[in-house]
């Protein structure tokens, strides 16, 4: 008898240390990360119907809670919709959020450790508490202009940043939404409206990141700046180095071949210097130069300018991580060299990659939030520009530098000189396949020797003239509008 009241005793002690267990890990431990899924409505439904604190642009609010009915007091408003939904996201009843209204959930929603002493002054005084407002570092005309230059139809992605800072002055991508046809109170139509935009290519709410954070794409020949990089870095290359430069390079344990870019004057020189090889982004040469230093060299440079890592605590916005693979044999690294193969790259990585170049080597934290307000305008955040980490030296970058605006003054990427200003740039050409289509880049930074403004464009899914027509000459318009201001 006794030993049964003794099991049943240690059953009973050991069911209740597993309930501790779990509640206290569901509460402690795991709370943050159930919290921050989207699909998580406990969250969502318990705020969905307080006075939620503005986003704002410039001084006028793209997201804004204002009356209700009377099934729930506020309504979740977007201004501009398309224009701002891949950063403001969604705030949606039956699917959560999105965006920075999920990331700053616990800021716009009032419920954050800043604000603890407004909600227990709101309390006393018998009013609703209310969240804070989030100011970002857009500029609304930039960010327009940058959306207006994709045209409506067409994928594609543009970031504009100040490298010195990393603050990011636009950052658009299209196709777009509008937030507000999932954030209505009327169930059947949010559902309705969230089930056709899914199909829509492009726009895919059910997942946490898209456009310029989340899409994943061959970086073409804007890699090969991490090439030269690598090369600069190693010691066997320097400014004076002749390069490789045949028509066609066989791929080692392979049939196939690269070949060099068709589109420029690679085809003129046997060898190339690195200003020549960058102004026409022949292939073959950086090929060479990946095969020489091996995979390591290659892999590590890519990873020191953001490859395999994330972009910080200051962007505020869910990102995918882009990818130089792992394990290549000698062809796949000769065709990885060119960004192509596995190598993916979001459009915000590409931008970082070039900002670091423009600032010295260093690269700053991305950072979208310029201040977030109490609700009595009382500032409780501000955050102050971040290294977030060392690319490559300031003498490798100067030099890089020098080959970029060689790149736009004698070479490929002319659409975006600028009369009276250096600009600094790289084109890229990532074929997808044997469609006869490629994802378009350019990426720059202007002026070359003092940086204002790092112009990020990638164009999905087009022929090689229209690529050239929707990315050089449109950073040129990007880069006059900010150095115009």
């Amino acid at each position: 008898m006794n030993q049964s009241i003794r099991s049943a005793w240690l059953a009973a002690v050991a069911m209740f240390a597993l309930i501790f267990g779990a509640i206290s890990y569901v509460q402690v431990v795991g709370a943050d990360e159930l919290n921050d899924n989207p699909w998580n409505q406990r969250a969502v439904l318990a705020d969905y119907c307080k006075d939620r604190g503005a986003i704002i642009v410039a001084g006028k609010p793209i997201a804004e809670s204002v009356a209700g009915d009377e099934t729930c007091s506020f309504q979740r408003k977007y201004t501009q919709p398309e224009l701002y939904a891949g950063i403001t996201g969604y705030f949606s009843r039956t699917y959560g959020a999105s965006g920075l209204e999920q990331e700053l959930r616990d800021e716009l929603a009032g419920s954050s450790d800043q604000l603890f002493l407004d909600r227990i002054s709101q309390v006393f005084l018998g009013r609703q508490a209310k969240g804070a407002s989030v100011e970002l570092t857009l500029d609304p005309a930039i960010q327009k202009l940058a959306y207006d230059l994709i045209p409506d139809g067409q994928r594609g992605s543009i970031v504009v940043t100040n490298p010195k800072t990393g603050a990011i002055i636009a950052m658009v991508s299209k196709p777009s939404y509008d937030p507000n046809l999932i954030a209505t109170h009327d169930v059947a139509k949010e559902q309705s409206s969230f089930e056709e935009l899914n199909k829509i290519r492009g726009i895919n709410l059910n997942q946490s990141v898209s456009g310029p954070t989340g899409a994943l794409l061959a970086p073409g020949s804007v890699f090969k700046l991490v090439d030269t990089a690598a090369a600069l870095n190693s010691g066997k290359y320097n400014k004076d180095s002749e390069l490789p430069n045949p028509a066609s390079m066989p791929l080692p344990g392979s049939t196939a071949a690269l070949p060099n870019y068709a589109g420029g004057n690679c085809y003129t020189r046997t060898t190339a210097d690195f200003a020549f090889a960058l102004e026409q982004s022949c292939n073959t040469p950086f090929a060479s130069i990946a095969l020489d230093l091996g995979q390591q060299a290659i892999a590590e440079q890519a990873r020191k300018f953001g490859f395999g890592q994330d972009f910080g605590d200051q962007l505020k916005l869910q990102s995918a991580v882009s990818v130089f693979p792992d394990d290549l044999d000698d062809a796949a690294l000769a065709q990885s060299a060119v960004g192509q193969r596995d190598v993916k790259a979001t459009p915000l990585q590409i931008a970082m990659m070039t900002a670091a170049i423009a600032n010295g080597g260093v690269q700053m934290k991305p950072n979208l939030i310029k201040t977030v307000r109490a609700p009595d305008l009382r500032v409780i955040s501000e955050p102050e520009p971040e290294v977030l980490r060392n690319s490559t030296s300031a003498a490798i970058s100067r030099q890089i530098t020098e080959w970029m605006t060689d790149v736009v003054s004698k070479g490929i990427a002319g659409g975006a000189a600028i009369p009276g200003v250096e600009v600094a740039g790289k084109t890229g050409t990532a074929q997808l396949g044997d469609s006869g289509l490629n994802n378009s880049w350019f990426t720059g930074f202007a002026p070359a020797n003092d940086p204002q403004v790092a112009v990020t464009i990638v164009i999905e899914g087009v022929d090689v003239t229209t690529g050239a027509q929707l990315t050089s000459p449109n950073a040129k318009k990007i880069f006059e509008a900010v150095l115009n201001k």
